[in-house]
């Protein structure tokens, strides 16, 4: 799909409705703008909460201190390399 807009004195561009469809924007949704060779990209920042819950976690590991999680995994890893 190829859409076109127009940048204002502001530096401003209204994101067509049809792009808007596409990518499911609604008010108050985040963009990241990505440049690349002389392009860019425009991406619908992802919420991070719609993904709580979509990794399963055992009851055994729930709570777990962050710091302890990445020392495990370290150790985990190291443990690996040998």
């Amino acid at each position: 799909m190829d859409s076109s807009a127009k940048i204002t004195s502001k530096g401003q561009v209204t994101i067509p409705k049809s792009v808007r469809d596409a990518l499911g924007l609604q008010e108050g949704d985040e963009l990241l703008f990505r440049v690349e060779r002389a392009r860019a990209v425009v991406a619908k920042t992802p919420d991070l909460l719609e993904l709580a819950g979509s990794v399963p976690v055992p009851a055994s590991k729930r709570g777990t201190p962050w710091d302890e999680v990445l020392r495990q995994t370290r150790s985990a890893r190291a443990g690996k390399r040998r």
